[in-house]
């Protein structure tokens, strides 16, 4: 599998979550596959799902999933620090490692030579990290949301792109259509 057949995947298990989705081609994907104003794409600053996602389960109750790449991460090593020094049992990250900076043309990452995620996140002190095969993306991510604890999910598949177009909402819409639903589920 590659990226965009595990994001297609999990959108029946995410449909019910709020979603802070990676740049480029992964937000892309998801809003081609399910666009949904519980989705929040990201349309710049690269490597910052994650923190977003960590952010946003703090700040309220509703359950949060944050997809990010290898490469995303690779880029902001600290927040996996940060992720597992303030816990968020409604909070899931999970990384797409597909070994390549896909958004941009493919160039290998660290993370599809040596480097293990999901050895890098229980190293900085994250409790629960689960890797996987790809095609266990969507059975790991359900187990983790109703299992209510904050979770790490390393997906492993190939690299590769598809043809996709560019988002044209608005950034102040994705914004806005975000937090009204933000604002419903924790009524």
């Amino acid at each position: 599998m590659i990226r965009s057949e595990v994001i297609k995947s999990i959108v029946p298990v995410i449909a019910d979550h709020l979603v802070v989705c990676n740049i480029g081609l992964p937000s892309q994907e998801l809003f081609m596959h399910d666009d949904r104003p519980s989705n929040f794409y990201m349309l710049g600053t690269m490597g910052l799902a994650s923190s977003i996602g960590l952010g946003l389960a703090l700040a309220q109750k509703a359950k949060v999933v944050a997809i990010d790449g290898d490469g995303s991460i690779l880029t902001n090593l600290g927040t996996l620090p940060t992720i597992a020094n303030n816990v968020a049992d409604n909070f899931v990250l999970l990384i797409i490692d597909n070994g390549s900076y896909g958004s941009t043309g493919d160039q290998p990452t660290y993370a599809g030579k040596k480097t293990s995620l999901a050895e890098v996140a229980r190293a900085c002190g994250c409790e629960n990290v689960v890797e996987c095969p790809a095609q266990d993306t969507a059975d790991v991510l359900k187990a983790a949301l109703d299992a209510g604890r904050m979770t790490v999910i390393v997906s492993k598949c190939r690299s590769g792109n598809v043809p996709v177009s560019v988002i044209e909402l608005d950034p102040g819409v994705i914004r806005h259509r975000f937090m009204q639903e933000i604002a419903r589920r924790n009524r």
